[in-house]
Formats: C-alpha cells, sequence, structure tokens
C-alpha cells in the first residue's frame, strides 16, 4: 500500500515589531537621486505589502533620522557579517520556538521522530536544529536534517523530505520547521533596485506536522524546472556586510515564460504533468512580490481570486524567503477547516536562485 504524507497542521509567527513604514521613510530620507525617489514613491504602493516584521524595533531621533532602538542598523558604519550572524544566533531560536508552540503547546508530547529545518538567513553552530531541540525537550536522538541557503523555495524542498520520510516510515511524525531573519541583512546602498528589493522581505516562521494521518493537506509528487539563461536572475552572496540580495527586475518575465511553455508543453514529464490549470482549484504560490505573483496570473490565466490567499499574505507579511509559502497553505487550511466539500486539489509552487521552480501536487482533505 502507498503511504501518502499528510501536513495535519501548521504553526506561524511574525517578530513583534512592524518596520515596513520605517523602512519606507528611511529610503525616502537618504536617497540622492530625485528621479530615483519619484520612482521609489510610485513602487511602494504598488508593491502589495503594508506590513512587514522584525526583531529591530524603529525608532525615530530628534533631528528625523530614522535607526532602530538598539542601533543595529547604525548612524555610522552598520554592521558586519559577524554582528549579523551574532543577531541571528539570538533571535532565530525564539523565533523558531513560537511558531513551534503556535503549532503545539507542547511538541515533545506529539513524538516527534525527525526534524527538518530550512533557513537561508543565518548560521550557527550547535545549529538552529539542535538549539530547537533543546529549547522543546524534544528527543536529543531526533533524527535532524538542516535544509541551507537554498532560498524561498526552501519550504517546497523541506516538504519533500517530510514526504519521503513518512513514505518510507509510515510512523514517523515529522516537524519542518522555516526560518527566515530577512532584515537582518539590510544594506546602505543608493543602488535602486536594490532598495526595491528590500521593500519586499520581512522575518518570520512556520512550523508544520507531516505524518500518515489523513488529516490536513495531502502531499502528492514534486517537481522541479530550471529556467534556461537565468542562472544569475536571483543571488544571494555573502558580503563583509552581510548576505546581499540580487534580484533581477526581468525575474517576473522568466516565470511568466516558463510557465507558459509548461502549459504549452502539458506532457507528463512537464511541472503540470499532463494537467491543465483549470484542473486545479486551490494554488498555493510563494508570495515573492506582487510582480511574481501578476506574472503567474497572466501566464496560467488564473481567475484573479485564484492567488487571493497569496496576495493576503504579501500585505499582511511581505515575502519572508522560505516561510511564505507555509503561511499561504496554513491561510488555505484555515479558510477551509471545517468545509463541507473536501478533497480541493491544490498545485504548490515556489520560485528561488537558480533561476529554478520547485512544485508539488496536493490535496486539503
Amino acid at each position: 500500500m502507498t503511504i501518502t504524507a499528510h501536513i495535519n497542521a501548521i504553526g506561524t509567527a511574525v517578530p513583534p515589531y512592524q518596520v515596513h513604514d520605517a523602512f519606507v521613510a528611511f529610503v525616502r530620507a537618504s536617497l540622492a537621486d530625485p528621479a530615483h525617489l519619484r520612482l521609489f514613491d510610485r513602487m511602494v504602493p504598488r508593491s502589495g505589502i503594508e506590513r512587514r516584521f522584525s526583531f529591530l524595533e524603529p525608532e525615530v531621533l530628534a533631528d528625523g533620522r530614522i535607526t532602530d532602538r538598539e542601533r543595529f542598523y547604525g548612524l555610522g558604519e552598520w554592521p558586519s557579517t559577524a554582528a549579523r550572524m551574532a543577531r541571528y544566533e539570538r533571535d532565530a531560536p525564539a523565533l523558531a520556538l513560537q511558531a513551534v508552540r503556535a503549532l503545539s503547546p507542547d511538541i515533545a508530547a506529539e513524538g516527534i521522530t525527525h526534524l527538518v529545518l530550512a533557513s537561508c538567513t543565518g548560521f550557527v553552530a550547535p545549529g538552529l536544529d539542535q538549539l530547537l531541540v533543546a529549547a522543546t525537550g524534544i528527543d536529543p536522538a531526533v533524527e535532524r536534517t538542516v535544509v541551507g541557503f537554498m532560498g524561498c523555495y526552501a519550504a517546497v524542498n523541506a516538504l519533500r523530505l517530510a514526504h519521503h520520510i513518512v513514505r518510507s516510515e509510515p510512523d514517523a511524525r515529522v516537524l519542518v520547521v522555516n526560518l527566515e531573519l530577512c532584515t537582518i541583512h539590510f544594506q546602505r546602498t543608493q543602488d535602486l533596485e536594490k532598495l526595491l528589493s528590500m521593500l519586499l522581505f520581512g522575518d518570520g516562521a512556520a512550523a508544520a506536522l507531516v505524518t500518515a494521518r489523513p488529516r490536513g493537506v495531502a502531499l502528492a509528487d514534486f517537481r522541479a524546472a530550471a529556467i534556461a539563461g537565468s542562472a544569475e536572475a536571483i543571488t544571494w552572496r555573502i558580503g563583509d556586510q552581510g548576505f546581499d540580495m540580487q534580484l533581477d527586475g526581468r525575474v517576473p518575465g522568466f516565470i511568466a515564460d516558463a510557465l507558459r511553455a509548461e502549459r504549452s508543453r502539458n506532457d507528463g514529464g512537464g511541472l503540470f504533468r499532463g494537467t491543465a490549470p483549470e484542473d486545479y482549484d486551490l494554488w498555493a504560490v510563494h508570495a515573492g512580490g506582487r510582480t511574481i505573483l501578476d506574472a503567474v496570473e497572466r501566464a496560467l490565466d488564473l481567475d484573479p481570486a485564484a492567488l487571493r490567499p497569496s496576495r493576503e499574505v504579501l500585505r499582511r507579511y511581505g515575502n519572508m524567503s522560505s516561510a511564505t509559502l507555509m503561511f499561504v497553505l496554513a491561510a488555505m487550511m484555515a479558510d477551509h477547516a471545517g468545509a463541507s466539500s473536501p478533497g480541493k486539489r491544490g498545485m504548490a509552487m515556489a520560485f528561488g536562485p537558480g533561476l529554478a521552480a520547485e512544485t508539488f501536487r496536493f490535496t486539503l482533505i
């Protein structure tokens, strides 16, 4: 008998401070080029984002300058990569624990057999996985796997691992955690493209329980595809002052063209596995940005309501890298809890460095 892995439940968490407005005000005050400032002002309301969260509490000084209360982003030189990693080591375990407790107040009592943790915004050893085990009381002998530095589509890779674990060990109870502290990597720059990229990102964490129990989201086949000619469209490199994100303005176009090609191809080897977009009731698309969601919607001729959960996550939290898709799935599960029409078919997809798409099909039961 074939075993099906299910996401039984998802807990989510964000840090306490809303920083979107403060970031916008900081950029507006610091951009020297009037033309760039005008363009930035046009793009802010078009971003589809109203809030983003961080452990950094914004502060407006008496002279109008904007910083944070701890002066992490101070008035002089901004922090080194070492300082940013120290911040990750301090704050990441607390946010991970918050998400796990949202999933279950006593995760140790859930009999967790495996832990899969995905993060691309920090490194520490002993690892975040080990720190989380110690903080929650999970059996230290739990089997641990870390998915590191894969970017926004790491949620799919983490779920794929859980899927394979459950299929090979039907009694497995897998805790999947996605955590990102994107806001510790803001850069001081006059580069408008980089500033518009930073406008997207916030912090967040999600924790999911994946088992063979037929409840929640049934995971089906996983499929990945690389987009030719786009290797440098999304990059995430470690510099002397944090991790440096490069998000090419051509990314939405690359994605739209690739999805149109996949839709036309429409055979068993493609992302849609011989099906059509209209065969799916639900679309869980990584909320990487408004233009990316627009590209998916146009390329697949989706009803505007199809991506409402993704757009709502983007509006409320911004792009939280690997945690974002889990927030979308959590919203879908909450929206359909107790629904009288179970069995809705869905397609999940996320995009990241490569440029690559990671996908899986699912059924909400």
